[in-house]
């Protein structure tokens, strides 16, 4: 059974005629929507209008108010801005099935901005909306959305997401002293974005099925991003997370999943993930190259910081000496656990890799393992920044600043670490 139900009566016209009101009346009356906790009815401009207060009044008989009066009316410019109205009400009550009421000639259009603006958390049923003649100038089924008219639809959304103000505060980046500005690097905080879920909130930089942020969200918080660091974000990869150590070299061909990216490229921005696990930028200034890595604890013990280092070395010929790299934001070992069997294997790579090792589950510092698999690799202790600059908070301690799957389950916000070499 749907938990809110939304009528669409964007497209119609609708003007004083009685008989106009009659008829609308009759169509609305086969509307069925059982016990649904949500009714909305998306209507525009020409079938309203706003008073001082910029309250949405109908031009109504008394019988349409009184149908009208046990819905949400939801009334914008754009279906965009409707859409993503009705949006951010069902996403307070934590909803996810949602009945569409639309008619039959605006179904492929409602279903192409539903692609972009919500997720397959999301179960929509659609029904025809039995259109009366004289509300509607179409009434045949448009099946397909032509390419333009997509894009039309994604310019839209992208054009009101634009307009939304930030949450919770500016957009702020952690940088660190050791990466020198022939880079532009940096990693991310949660704040500055317009994703307004409580666990994605705000700068959310990542979308999947399993969360309520869509794409969209997620292109507008990276467009936002990109604007205060300075880089290009149509040229933007993401690591592809494994939680493994397999590394794509770019330039080559792209594995479907891999933990690491290195480039010599100039102007391209790399990124890793991280909401606990720690995203990891390497810099070498002699050869100008760069690379990413994200390190859970599986990938940790899987070495994907020294692979990612290996990589730079043999693609680039870069130097264990002037290779640098920089831990980004992760959970600490004072909220993050594994079953004992697990933690010995942290305990056997150093026992201060483990705290509490006696019991089921010890509490695990991946920060220290990384480190200590880094400088067991080569890498100078100097050229290791894991402290200051806000690098060792601890994710799942410090909400205010950043996202954390320990504290916030499944529906977890994402940040990032990033680097480019400047063009």
């Amino acid at each position: 059974m749907a938990e809110a139900v939304l009528v669409d009566l964007f497209g119609l016209e609708l003007n004083s005629r009685e008989n106009c009101h009659q008829t609308l009346l009759k169509t609305l009356n086969t509307v069925r929507y059982g016990k649904a906790k949500f009714l909305f009815i998306i209507c525009c401009n020409n079938f309203s209008k706003w008073d001082g207060e910029h309250n949405c009044k109908l031009e109504t008989s008394n019988e349409l108010s009184a149908f009208f009066s046990e819905f949400e009316i939801v009334n914008n410019p754009s279906m965009a801005a409707s859409l993503y109205t009705i949006k951010q009400k069902i996403d307070e009550k934590n909803l996810s099935s949602v009945k569409v009421i639309v008619p039959v000639h605006r179904k492929a259009l409602m279903k192409a901005f539903i692609d972009q603006l919500f997720t397959e958390v999301y179960n929509f049923e659609f029904e025809d909306l039995q259109v009366k003649d004289g509300l509607s100038e179409q009434s045949t089924e448009i099946n397909m959305i032509t390419s333009p008219e997509l894009e039309k639809i994604q310019d839209e959304i992208e054009t009101y997401l634009r307009s939304l103000p930030a949450l919770n505060g500016k957009l702020t980046i952690i940088t660190s002293p050791l990466i020198p500005d022939i880079f532009i690097h940096g990693f991310t905080t949660r704040t500055g974005g317009i994703s307004y879920i409580p666990t994605l909130s705000s700068l959310n930089l990542f979308s999947s099925s399993k969360r309520r942020d869509p794409k969209a969200v997620v292109k507008e918080n990276l467009r936002r991003l990109s604007n205060t660091a300075g880089f290009n974000a149509e040229k933007f990869y993401r690591v592809k997370t494994d939680h493994a150590s397999k590394i794509w070299s770019m330039g080559e061909k792209e594995p479907e999943f891999y933990d690491g990216i290195i480039t010599n490229q100039r102007g391209v921005t790399i990124a890793a993930l991280g909401a606990d696990c720690i995203p990891i930028v390497f810099a070498d200034p002699m050869k100008k190259a760069c690379a990413v890595a994200h390190s859970g604890w599986r990938g940790t013990l899987l070495g994907v910081a020294m692979a990612t280092v290996k990589a730079m070395i043999s693609e680039y010929g870069c130097s264990l000496e002037d290779i640098i790299v920089v831990l980004g934001p992760s959970v600490g070992p004072c909220c993050f656990t594994l079953p004992r069997e697990l933690a010995n294997t942290f305990h056997n790579l150093h026992p201060a890799c483990v705290r509490l090792f006696d019991s089921p589950n010890p509490y695990i510092d991946i920060r220290k393992a990384t480190r200590i698999l880094l400088e067991q690799g080569g890498i100078l202790s100097q050229n290791i920044q894991d402290q200051n600059q806000d690098l060792n908070l601890c994710t799942s301690c410090h909400p205010e600043k950043f996202f954390s799957n320990v504290r916030d389950g499944l529906n977890f916000g994402t940040q990032i670490g990033f680097i480019s070499i400047r063009e």
